[in-house]
């Protein structure tokens, strides 16, 4: 079995990958905030990444086992919420923003292998017929084919709010207020806040703005992802409070077969087309041969 090291939550709780890898930057990472890679784990290859129509594409090898590479890329905590073929990956859940993800440190990557089943297993990640895939097997077959990571920065506590005495007034500034007060002119006082009905009125039509942006264009790939053999692979628990309810960053990255996306155009086709013979049943002319 593969030992390996993460960590999970639930309600509201955040997973935290425990001993994750400090690692430099990958080729092939789709992301700013936290880079996502495709890794065929028996091969051991990260899979290339193919732009197409302002979509990212890997190409899978049905029957492989293969793992989401998650890389903190930034100096401060996030939230990952990782969904494959719209599943949460840590919940079975349909996937959606506000559920569990995996907490990385500054800098730290984590492989996340397979479906979560409890605080030491996964079940692995492998490339399988749609048909065989475990969204189609739960019955959500109509985003087969796409990884997802919803990612969240942490909330900044501010610092306590230090409490200072006011000064004794002037004997000066007492005359001066009694006078304003007898010539009747108002008080000073802050500027009123403003609301904040706006901004949250508004974050609905933001959140279905951009989950439609995440809709796959395509219904229907042909490669999914199985429910495979368990494996190790340990987590903890920690809090994290989100600094907002919506992402800071959406990484989608989509995937089928190789000769599927070279049928798509997606990957050039490399082979040569035939050389037509413009005079297929021709003979050349000879004349009698020699004796032997």
């Amino acid at each position: 079995m593969t030992f390996r090291r993460a960590s999970l939550s639930r309600h509201g709780l955040a997973l935290v990958a425990a001993f994750g890898l400090l690692a430099a930057p990958h080729a092939h990472a789709v992301g700013r905030l936290m880079d996502v890679q495709v890794i065929d784990r028996d091969s051991g290859e990260t899979l290339p990444v193919y732009s197409h129509k302002g979509e990212h594409w890997v190409a899978g090898r049905p029957g492989a086992r293969y793992a989401v590479s998650v890389r903190n890329a930034s100096s401060a905590r996030l939230l990952g919420v990782v969904s494959v073929d719209g599943v949460n990956v840590v919940s079975g859940e349909t996937a959606a923003w506000h559920q569990t993800g995996y907490v990385l440190s500054p800098w730290q990557q984590y492989s996340v292998a397979g479906w979560r089943k409890s605080n030491s297993e996964v079940a692995a990640f492998h490339f399988t017929a749609s048909a065989a895939s475990y969204a189609e097997r739960t019955g959500r077959p109509a985003n087969v084919g796409v990884i997802g990571v919803a990612v969240f920065r942490e909330k900044q506590v501010p610092p306590p709010a230090v409490l200072m005495p006011d000064p004794a007034p002037h004997p000066r500034s007492r005359e001066l207020g009694r006078a304003a007060e007898s010539d009747g002119a108002p008080p000073s006082s802050s500027p009123a806040p403003q609301s904040a009905d706006r901004s949250e009125k508004a974050e609905p039509a933001e959140s279905m703005a951009t989950e439609r942006r995440m809709a796959p264009a395509s219904p229907a790939p042909r490669l999914g992802t199985g429910h495979g053999a368990r494996e190790h692979d340990w987590i903890s628990h920690t809090t994290f409070e989100r600094r907002s309810h919506q992402p800071d960053e959406l990484v989608r990255i989509r995937y089928d077969s190789h000769d599927n996306l070279v049928a798509m155009g997606i990957i050039p086709s490399r082979a040569l087309p035939p050389r037509p013979n413009p005079f297929p049943g021709g003979v050349a002319p000879g004349y009698a041969p020699d004796p032997y």
